[in-house]
């Protein structure tokens, strides 16, 4: 096989073996959940641009533009090393809580960012977890329907 269809379809496995909710399923917790969600939009606006999230049992999809001066890396660390520390702390555990490895994308034009964004906001779905991405409450879709909430309740 290609590089680059076996890339593909082992990026394929990964999803799908992440989709049973396999290995330490520490996200189910929502105390631990609410922790990378508020993370993720803590720096918003800087040093990236935060345009969709989903927080699942056992990984997290986020789709965000680094600003001028921020790296990709840096940004993962910041949000990883920053989590894992209260993630442990809250569980009563040690050692490591992510995977240093991470799959990323550059996302160039219009079509591709809207299809990522419906995949990363369907992914509750797709894994089970809710018949409807509104229902998930860890991620952009849900952060949306509150501010639309928010404002048709105070016009």
């Amino acid at each position: 096989m290609p590089d680059n269809e076996a890339a593909a379809e082992w990026r394929r496995r990964v999803e799908e073996w992440l989709d049973t909710g396999a290995g330490d399923a520490w996200l189910r917790d929502p105390r631990i959940s609410q922790l990378v969600e508020d993370a993720l939009l803590h720096f918003d606006g800087m040093p990236y641009r935060l345009h969709a999230w989903v927080v699942m049992p056992n990984h997290v999809h986020v789709l965000f533009t680094p600003m001028e001066g921020s790296t990709l890396s840096g940004i993962l660390h910041s949000w990883k090393s920053y989590t894992a520390k209260e993630a442990n702390r809250i569980l009563g555990r040690s050692g490591e809580f992510w995977q240093e490895e991470y799959f990323d994308r550059y996302v160039r034009n219009e079509e591709p960012y809207w299809a990522a964004v419906e995949y990363i906001e369907q992914n509750p779905v797709k894994a089970g977890l809710c018949t409807r991405k509104e229902e998930w409450r860890f991620g952009s879709t849900a952060k949306r329907r509150e501010k639309l909430g928010d404002a048709c309740t105070a016009s």
